[in-house]
């Protein structure tokens, strides 16, 4: 067991074939056909720990199943470009490519690529030893492939469950039953793979029982399969494992043989990718080890090999070999007990590292969870100043009430744009802000910004100008959001700082190359200027040019700081032109990938057609909600639209009503005293799926929202939220309802 640790990892991960869900033929079969050919080369790459030509051969697959918005090979994209991250044990973004991947596939109703994604998750937390969430998804997974009848997937739920069990649990028995019952599930299978992993994680339950003939014999048909199949880690494992149990058997003859083809495939393997051998410190240590073991073996080989040789001459010669290979020996000692000192240093500074690592990540854990409760605790509140506004809006105010009810909610909604600031500030530092592409039209998206900030603007005796080239691409793919909302802090800031002026967006083409446009961006103002002095510092978080600035026009300092992070996440910088009393000049270059022009307008952002709010007439919809103030807004805004509304205060008593009467729908609150909503909402399942339950919640830094769709939820709505996406969420709802009856 001295060399087990070292190869966990990469066997429970190079199985990418296996599962793998069916693709449905499309229009394009040509296309289609294509895709299937990258994709297939892609696992095969990564088998081959090549993992530059399989990037290559996803990125190709993944552009090409965009253009022709095939859901399942997009999924199935993800799921393979997991793998690959799960190989170099970057946990986390192989994690953020399978929830990418769920997502899709629930929305298709795509089980097998489910079974499969829920199976890859369980192996993640096999591999960290997290039982209880291993076992988690491989029953979610088992579940969905019982529903197929899928014997080959319920037969790769078994294997894993029997590494699990060998590997966190150590139980070798319960983990050999568990490999027995996969084997017989992938008899008729032709996944080689599995069955090479299968045979080799046999032979080590059979090692740690020292059954060294059926270790043995489990070993050798590992090998022998992972040759045929040309499977290069499994080789690398398959005779580490048949040299451990020779070397524990005493053949050390066999042992040196077997280790020697394991390093001669480690060295092929590591030239196709150093990056995956070279990023664990360990790992380097355990591969230069072996290599100076195989040479020291060798020799000591060789030597006996002359001393045999040299037993038919003279007595003096063989005394003078015996001195010699006493020295070797005494050489051999030194550098033994050298290296052992080298080892024990190495795994000291191991764990000094492992416990600054666990340290950093326990303190990044409380900012987070100071950051979730801080930011329900502001929301909490804040709806109810929002709903109240809304409520006494819409109740015939006189125009003196109407002018200080417009300001109380431009006050809340400043409040709340402070704490979206706060929260996006902290998700960018973290890395957690991810890139989308659709198409869009640029032109379009930059009005649209300035019509939204024409009233501010006005309100400062300020004019907008847009200034865009006419040789700009009409249709570009990129992240259409990130850049409004870059748009949005630059301008906005400019307007902060601009009274009686002028500011000029502008939009330049630098370079077109292919499909590729450069563009440069330009945020120009004859407002207060900054000082040199100042420059570099307005970016950094809660800084602005001076205290009296500050003072005069208010702000927290976070825009410009978000503007750069954003921009850094899109491999770009801002750059400022700036003199004080002169105005200030703010510019950035983006590269674009242009699109086809008869593509869809602004892909994924259009805003549908509004459903009326007569569908909410006469439905009955329960409100579970343990604060006073909120359950008292929440009822009047939908018995203004004449819905029936019953009120629950906690989970329990929400389960009895629903159980006791009929409701249309149901608005659950998540934090409560007593069950939690998550809770209050398995129970209902147990008894009604189909009716629609949303979750209302001030939740927003939670970042496995998929927690909530895995336990019954139809969807969510953040508080505090806008009216109008209020009831399109629940007027969607209730007409899916009301077309299934």
């Amino acid at each position: 067991m001295k060399k087990f640790a070292l190869c966990v990892v990469a066997i429970l991960v190079f199985p990418i074939s296996s599962g793998t869900p069916k693709l449905l033929p499309q229009e394009n079969q040509e296309i289609n056909a294509t895709i299937e050919q990258l994709l297939n080369g892609a696992e095969e790459s990564i088998n081959s720990v090549d993992f530059d030509e399989a990037l290559k051969q996803l990125n190709t697959a993944l552009d090409l199943a965009r253009s022709i918005e095939h859901p399942r090979f997009i999924a199935l994209s993800s799921s393979i470009l997991a793998q690959l991250h799960y190989v170099r044990e970057d946990f986390s973004k192989a994690s953020t490519e399978l929830q990418r991947a769920i997502s899709i596939q629930r929305e298709i109703d795509d089980d097998a690529g489910l079974a499969y994604s829920y199976l890859n998750f369980g192996k993640i937390f096999s591999v960290k030893k997290n039982i209880q969430r291993a076992t988690e998804y491989f029953n979610l997974s088992e579940t969905l492939y019982q529903q197929l009848d899928d014997t080959e997937g319920l037969g790769m739920v078994n294997l894993n469950r029997g590494v699990l069990v060998l590997n966190a649990a150590e139980r070798p028995r319960q983990a050999l039953d568990l490999f027995n019952a996969a084997e017989e599930k992938l008899q008729t299978s032709d996944n080689e793979y599995e069955r090479a992993r299968l045979h080799y994680y046999r032979g080590r339950a059979y090692q740690i029982m020292e059954l060294w003939d059926q270790a043995l014999k489990n070993g050798r048909e590992s090998l022998k399969i992972s040759e045929q199949n040309n499977f290069g880690g499994m080789i690398v494992f398959s005779s580490n494992l048949l040299s451990e149990i020779h070397e524990d058997a005493g053949n050390y003859k066999e042992s040196l043989d077997y280790l020697h083809a394991s390093n001669n495939m480690k060295d092929s393997l590591y030239n196709l990718s150093r990056e995956a051998l070279t990023s664990d410190a360990s790992a380097r240590y355990g591969v230069d080890a072996m290599r100076s073991t195989l040479n020291e073996r060798s020799k000591q080989l060789e030597e006996k090999e002359r001393t045999l040789k040299v037993n038919k001459l003279t007595t003096i010669l063989s005394v003078a070999l015996i001195t010699i290979l006493s020295l070797l020996t005494l050489s051999l000692y030194k550098n033994n007990n050298l290296r052992a000192r080298a080892n024990d240093l190495l795994q000291k500074k191991n764990s000094e590292l492992l416990t600054s690592k666990e340290n950093a990540e326990r303190a990044s854990l409380a900012k987070a969870q100071f950051l979730s409760t801080i930011t329900h605790e502001l929301r909490t509140p804040l709806y109810a100043v929002t709903g109240l506004t809304h409520l006494l809006l819409e109740e015939s105010p006189t125009e003196n009430q109407k002018e200080h009810l417009n300001s109380l909610k431009f006050s809340g909604e400043y409040l709340l744009s402070l704490i979206n600031n706060i929260l996006d500030l902290n998700k960018l530092e973290a890395k957690k802000v991810e890139m989308l592409e659709s198409s869009f039209n640029l032109k379009k998206r930059i009005r649209d910004v300035l019509v939204a900030l024409k009233n501010s603007a006005e309100d400062k005796r300020t004019k907008l100008h847009l200034e865009f080239e006419q040789d700009v691409p009409q249709k570009l793919k990129g992240d259409p959001l990130k850049i409004s909302q870059i748009l949005i802090n630059l301008i906005g800031n400019s307007i902060k700082f601009t009274e009686d002026g002028d500011i000029w967006v502008r939009v330049k083409k630098m370079n077109h190359t292919n499909k590729l446009v450069l563009l440069r961006f330009e945020i120009e103002d004859n407002g207060e200027g900054i000082g040199k002095e100042k420059q570099k510092a307005i970016f950094e978080n809660f800084t602005q040019g001076s205290l009296q600035i500050n003072r005069k026009f208010g702000g927290t300092g976070l825009g410009l700081s978000i503007v750069k992070n954003l921009l850094s996440l899109m491999n770009s910088d801002i750059y400022l032109e700036s003199e004080l009393g002169k105005g200030s000049k703010f510019f950035f270059d983006l590269k674009f990938e242009e699109a086809a022009t008869k593509s869809k307008s602004d892909i994924g952002n259009t805003i549908p057609e509004p459903l009326p709010n007569s569908i909410m007439h006469n439905k009955k919809i329960l409100v579970v909600e343990d604060n006073k103030i909120n359950q008292m807004i929440t009822r009047k805004i939908l018995e203004k639209n004449k819905v029936i509304c019953e009120v629950a205060d906690n989970g329990t008593l929400a389960i009895e009503k629903v159980r006791d009467q009929h409701f249309d729908l149901i608005l659950m609150d998540i934090h409560m005293p007593g069950i939690s909503g998550i809770e209050a909402t398995k129970e209902i399942r147990k008894f009604n799926e189909s009716i629609p339950i949303i979750a209302l919640t001030a939740v927003t830094l939670d970042e496995n929202l998929d927690e909530f769709y895995l336990n019954g939820f139809n969807d969510i709505i953040p508080k505090p939220y806008k009216t109008d996406e209020f009831f399109q969420k629940i007027n969607h709802y209730l007409s899916q309802e009301k077309a299934s009856v």
